[in-house]
Order: C-alpha cells, then sequence, then structure tokens
C-alpha cells in the first residue's frame, strides 16, 4: 500500500477507535558497505529498509506500535497494538502530540555527488584505503579492518493535529583498523570518518591517522604517576562528553539521574567552556531540522562561558518544568518510544591553534587515546577511571609516547578545570563532539 493511502487509513482507524490524536512516523533507508584485506572483498553489503512507527493518546496515555509492512493487516495490528501498550503505561506524567511550529529552518543535507559514486568506485576506494595503510610504514604489516560505507535515509513525521514535516540526509565514510609490530611489540591504530561530500573524504590523510597511532605506541611506556596538566585530543574530549552527555538531559534529571538538577543558572563549568547542541550544523551527523516530536530545530546554549544555562527538554518534560521544549526530542528510531538526547552536541572551538595549547601545557600529558569508557565511567556520579595512552608533554613539545596508564577524574570537575578550548573541532562519526581541551589538573596514574 502506498505510504500516503496508509497514513491515511490508519488515523481514520485511530479516530474511530476514539484515539485523541495519532502520529505516524515513517522512514526509509539505503545502505552500503564493503570491506577488503589483502586487496580482496571479504564482506560486501547492499540492503533497503522501511519502517513506521506509530504512537497515539488512548485514555490520555501514550501507546506505541510498529511496522515494516503497510498494508491492511498492519493497520489492525498497529491501532490494537497501541491501544495494549497504552494499558500498561502507569507514569501520570502529561503526554503529547505537537502541532508543529510555526516555521522550520532549511537543511540542506543531502549530496547528489555520493549517490553518483558506483559500487565500483566504492570498492576502488576500500582498496585504495588499504594499500594507503600498508605503504606507510613498513612496521605496519596488516590491516585488521578496511571499509568504505555510504547510506542514506528519509524521515517524514506527520500526525492527525495538521503537523506533516520530512527530511532527509546522506553520507559517505570510512573506517581502518591497522596493526604496527616490532621487536615483539604489537599495536592498533584506528581511523573511522564520516561526510557528507566526497571530497572531504580524504583516504590518505585518514590512513595516515590510523597508522600514526598503531606506529606512535611501539615505543611507549608507563610515566611516573601524579597530578598532570592534561591535553585531550578532540576525538577524547569527544568521546568523554558523549559518555556523560546524558547530565544535560531534563529527563534524565526529573528521574534524580543527573547532579544537574536544578542547577540552571550556576556556574558549573570554568568561563572557557561553552556547551552547544546545534542540530543545523550540516556537519554533524545529526543534523536535523525537526527533532522527535515535530518542534522546529534550533541552536541551544547548554552551558554558556561555563554558566548552566538549560537542560535539554523534550514536550513533557518542559510541561512538568514550565518551560519550552528545547527540541531535544529524540527518537533513534521509528520504533523508538520519545526521548530526550542531543542531536549535535558539541564545545565551541576558540581561535587557539593546537600548537598554541601546547605551550600553554608547558609540561604535561597528551591523551590520544582511552579505554572503557562503558564499563570505566559513572554516568551520574560523573566519576570515570580509563586506561589511556598518549604522548609526555615537555616544554610546550610532544616528546615521547607513554602507554598502560590510567587517567581518573570527575566529569563535573573536570568542566570546571577546562583551562583552553582549541580550534580543531571535527564531526568525524558522531554527533558529539569536541576541540581539544587542556585541563588544568588531572590524576593520571603509571609507573
Amino acid at each position: 500500500m502506498d505510504v500516503n493511502e496508509f497514513i491515511k487509513k490508519l488515523f481514520e482507524r485511530a479516530k474511530a477507535a476514539g484515539f485523541e490524536a495519532s502520529e505516524a512516523d515513517y522512514s526509509a533507508s539505503d545502505n552500503f558497505s564493503v570491506e577488503v584485506k589483502n586487496g580482496e572483498i571479504v564482506d560486501y553489503s547492499v540492503s533497503s529498509g522501511m519502517g513506521l512507527g506509530f504512537r497515539a493518546l488512548v485514555g490520555g496515555k501514550m501507546g506505541y506500535a510498529s511496522t515494516q509492512v503497510l498494508d491492511e493487516d498492519a493497520l489492525e495490528l498497529l491501532i490494537d497494538g497501541a491501544k495494549e501498550n497504552a494499558a500498561l503505561i502507569e507514569s501520570a506524567d502529561e503526554e503529547f502530540i505537537f502541532a508543529g511550529s510555526d516555521s522550520y529552518p532549511e537543511l540542506d543535507v543531502y549530496n547528489d555527488a555520493i549517490d553518483k559514486i558506483s559500487a565500483a568506485e566504492k570498492i576502488a576506494m576500500a582498496k585504495r584505503l588499504e594499500k594507503a595503510c600498508l605503504a606507510i610504514d613498513p612496521r605496519v604489516t596488516q590491516c585488521e579492518g578496511v571499509e568504505i560505507m555510504s547510506g542514506s535515509s528519509a524521515r517524514r513525521l506527520v500526525n492527525s493535529r495538521g503537523l506533516d514535516v520530512s527530511f532527509r540526509e546522506n553520507y559517505i565514510g570510512l573506517y581502518a583498523a591497522v596493526l604496527a609490530q616490532e621487536n615483539g611489540e604489537v599495536t592498533s591504530g584506528m581511523a573511522i570518518r564520516l561526510a557528507r561530500d566526497p571530497g572531504e573524504l580524504d583516504i590518505e590523510k585518514e590512513a595516515a591517522k590510523a597508522v600514526k597511532e598503531a606506529v606512535d605506541g611501539l615505543s611507549a611506556d608507563k610515566t611516573a604517576s601524579g597530578t598532570y596538566k592534561v591535553i585531550l585530543r578532540n576525538d577524547v574530549a569527544g568521546s568523554i562528553l558523549r559518555t556523560f552527555s546524558s547530565v544535560f538531559s531534563a529527563d534524565a534529571a526529573q528521574k534524580g539521574m543527573s547532579l544537574l538538577k536544578g542547577r540552571e543558572g550556576e556556574i558549573i563549568g570554568s568561563p572557557a567552556l561553552t556547551i552547544v547542541d546545534d542540530p543545523l550544523n550540516p556537519a554533524s551527523p545529526g543534523a536535523t531540522p525537526f527533532d522527535g516530536e515535530g518542534v522546529a530545530a534550533r541552536r541551544l546554549a547548554v552551558v554558556e562561558n561555563g554558566r548552566l544555562n538549560t537542560l535539554m527538554h523534550n514536550l513533557k518534560t518542559a510541561k512538568k518544568q514550565g518551560v519550552q521544549s528545547t527540541g531535544s526530542a529524540s527518537k533513534p528510531s521509528y520504533a523508538s518510544p520519545v526521548g530526550v538526547a542531543p542531536h549535535s552536541l558539541h564545545i565551541v572551538p576558540s581561535g587557539t591553534t593546537p600548537e598554541a595549547l601546547l605551550e600553554l601545557a608547558g609540561d604535561g600529558v597528551l591523551i590520544t587515546n582511552v579505554q572503557g569508557l562503558h564499563s570505566g565511567a559513572n554516568q551520574i556520579s560523573g566519576d570515570f577511571s580509563l586506561g589511556a595512552r598518549g604522548f609526555l608533554i615537555e616544554g610546550g613539545k610532544v616528546t615521547k609516547p607513554v602507554s598502560q596508564i590510567t587517567v581518573a577524574g570527575n566529569f563535573f570537575k573536570l568542566m570546571k578545570n577546562v583551562t583552553a578550548v582549541v580550534n580543531n573541532l571535527e564531526f568525524a562519526f558522531s554527533p558529539v563532539a569536541s576541540p581539544d581541551l587542556l585541563i588544568d589538573s588531572l590524576s593520571v596514574a603509571g609507573k
């Protein structure tokens, strides 16, 4: 059945069933990936998918159901599923189906040039990437994984209260993981990058990044334990921000799972720290003109010069707190319930260069890799203890590599200890990102 006809019939049956309001969230996607090893294809995947999520207000409760088939049977399953799901809801929180914002921003993140790249060309790119990784340094003996991927998606959110918005996007990306060996030592390096423009996908640059990370680790050793000035490289800082991003969620705060509850207006970070969620940034994989409830997207200053301006809200959390939605409703997929999450959260860069940041650090440690973010970080308390590697900084210069160290601290204290931010913000693969950060003091455990 045509999606327009299906949605029309779905709303008609929902109305006949006595539902107060209903909404359809339709999405369709096409994905491609090819992995090579030793110049040969080891994995090749082309897939297409679609699905429709349905939610409806039934007796004041929000019921959810979903389908991947658009036919008469699916209509009945969605109606019955939403009714049964709503009956299980015990929360008294008011739920909303949104009639729409007055206007929506224009956001162009669909590049026809990506569609014109043939499968054969993508296979050639993957082989070129592997060849580049292996040619840079003889100590790189093999590639663990080399992949080129691309994808496109389209989404339409429509409801019985007049909302009808749609959006489409696409990307192309690469992944490279390499191994370096010398004197019995084996280390790994990785690069991953997604781009909206094929011209921004620099195969040689990303190969060099993966190789450098692997080779640098070969001569690494522990450093003395102590409290150091620490530079968190942009990808590391972004990973830490992503791990603790839920602390800025009003939903988490209202459930007692964020220490920022009720602290709007307070200073929670250093004057150098400004954190924004900007879903209108086309460089971000999370770019979108509207949120999961159809509220128009806008740039949101969550933290400004260290002051907490606002938590992120959807319609439900905003109503509970007596404020407006910040356009932060999240639905990771058409079948997901509405939650709260950032679309494009990042620390705002300054004009400072990475070289100038090293001079500011003087003596310290540059962290280029952390491990254990899932097991070694507590999103509620903010505490973290992470395996790490990187380099010593001596006299404002990067010197010898260090590994088998542990960095430990607290995210809330870390925000207050941000001394400087640089100009190298990059959304490599995640909608949460950061430039390099200089942290005034952080515990490093070594030898």
